[in-house]
């Protein structure tokens, strides 16, 4: 499975980073992410400032694990140069990300803002979670997956990410 994420709009007070995300070619939702600081050909470490920096362009693989902070099973994008514990998860504004993406159905023009953020990580997740060959084994009560069962082989998921913002 092919996760292609292409940013393409800065937001007005230059913190978040919108873009759309797209699933084996198919537009799927709205993406936000911290501002994109990445300077082409330089070293993360010249460029990144923790807790407010998009990680850079390039492409990776994305798994389903447990995360220690959510204390629940989540979209996990790996092997990101300087970046650890890079997330997909729901969230409405580049507060509520540290690195990583953000995924919402809605983007009110102008703002910098993403809504139905929990249906469009929904929706992503079970996407991913078919290719991976997974199958919800326990949901606690919030729906938030707490563990899974291998039900069928699985196939590799990867993320592009590419910056295409207009001049």
């Amino acid at each position: 499975m092919n996760l292609q994420l292409k940013r393409s709009e800065r937001s007005e007070d230059d913190k978040a980073t919108i873009g759309n995300l797209f699933v084996d070619g198919t537009r799927e939702c709205w993406t936000l992410e911290d501002k994109v600081r990445e300077i082409p050909g330089q070293p993360v470490e010249a460029w990144k400032i923790a807790g407010v920096t998009a990680i850079p362009s390039g492409v990776f693989p994305v798994v389903i694990d447990f995360s220690p902070k959510f204390q629940r099973m989540m979209l996990h994008i790996l092997n990101v140069p300087d970046f650890s514990g890079v997330r997909i998860h729901s969230g409405n504004r580049d507060t509520d990300t540290e690195g990583c993406v953000l995924v919402g159905q809605a983007h009110p023009a102008l703002m910098d803002f993403i809504s139905s953020s929990r249906l469009a990580l929904d929706a992503v997740t079970r996407k991913i979670e078919a290719a991976l060959g997974l199958e919800r084994r326990i949901v606690d009560a919030d729906g938030f997956v707490l563990e899974y069962d291998h039900v069928s082989p699985p196939q590799d998921v990867a993320i592009s990410i590419t910056n295409e913002f207009s001049v």
